[in-house]
């Protein structure tokens, strides 16, 4: 091990910027009168995402697991009868140390009351336009639909195709494809043609909030009246993504099914089936209110807001230097 690796990798001055962009979004809240909370980062219960590992610790022959976000007891806390309320906090996913990604990061959550995932979209446009200004970054927001941004990007409707469709497209776009791909799970292809050339087609120096996704990409949001969108968005800067939202699922029988469904999928990929949050359903069977979330990186829009290339230049100490 170095000799120096004492020593932190972000400047005094970077991690001034930190803390102005920290203080920046408490002021923010504080004017809309959104209340700060506070939940615990360690669980009893996990999340049963696919695409999301968490770290697991064992105390008295009981597992626990590190959030991967605050998620869960947030929502508990507004079945509960809390206003709308906001959560800076630390959050953990098992995976690789990346430009993108470091184990251990900062998250900032919140949920509006009465909110529709389309007041948030310009909620959260607000907020970045605030922290752009004060650091003299000169953006502007899009926003554009699932559906358009793949038919203006690569000319195929994501809402009615087949797995067949997008070999095709990838073909047509010469986009390499991984060995394994499913030969039934379109989701899959359609994740692979948004990071190889939807997201790279978006402003390279602006945000975009691409919304309405499939429905079978619903993650935790509400449906469409018609069954055709999930009421959910996602925010990137250039192809870096930041931030997802949704309308909220209120539903405890069918938030359960998710839940369950999600598991079968990790045991069919062969990963650890995740114990699901008993008090998080519990919460929603005594009543949820209507509000609309959202949950940005913090690490990765401070790179954005100071101009580095990798996330481990934002931080006082990557997980190499923990």
């Amino acid at each position: 091990m170095s000799t120096q690796h004492w020593q932190s990798v972000a400047d005094i001055e970077l991690m001034q910027k930190r803390a102005r962009m920290l203080q920046s979004i408490r002021a923010f809240f504080v004017q809309l009168d959104v209340m700060e909370v506070d939940t615990p980062s360690i669980s009893i219960a996990a999340v049963t995402d696919l695409h999301i590992e968490s770290f697991v610790t064992n105390m008295q022959h009981q597992n626990y697991y590190l959030q991967t976000s605050p998620e869960y007891p947030m929502k508990r806390l507004l079945a509960s009868g809390y206003p709308s309320i906001y959560q800076i906090c630390k959050v953990y996913r098992c995976e690789e140390q990346g430009i993108f990604h470091n184990p251990e990061f900062m998250m900032l959550e919140w949920y509006r009351l009465g909110f529709d995932y389309k007041q948030l979209m310009q909620e959260v446009s607000s907020l970045l336009d605030l922290l752009s200004k004060e650091n003299e970054l000169s953006t502007q927001t899009d926003k554009v639909s699932y559906q358009q941004a793949f038919m203006q990007s690569v000319g195929i409707d994501p809402l009615s195709i087949s797995v067949e469709d997008c070999r095709q497209c990838c073909v047509r776009q010469q986009i390499d494809v991984p060995q394994g791909m499913s030969d039934d799970n379109v989701d899959e292809w359609l994740d692979w043609i948004l990071t190889q050339a939807v997201a790279p087609a978006f402003n390279r120096t602006g945000f975009t909030i691409l919304y309405d996704y499939p429905a079978s990409q619903c993650a935790l949001a509400t449906i469409s009246a018609d069954g055709s969108v999930a009421e959910r968005f996602e925010v990137f800067y250039g192809e870096l993504e930041l931030a997802n939202g949704f309308n909220e699922l209120t539903d405890a029988h069918e938030q359960r099914q998710r839940f369950e469904a999600d598991n079968k999928k990790r045991q069919l990929a062969g990963l650890d089936v995740m114990p699901i949050d008993e008090h998080f359903l519990q919460a929603l069977e005594a009543g949820f209110p209507k509000c609309a979330g959202v949950a940005i990186g913090l690490d990765r829009l401070l790179m954005v807001l100071t101009g580095k290339a990798e996330i481990s230049d934002v931080l006082a100490f990557p997980f190499d230097r923990a």
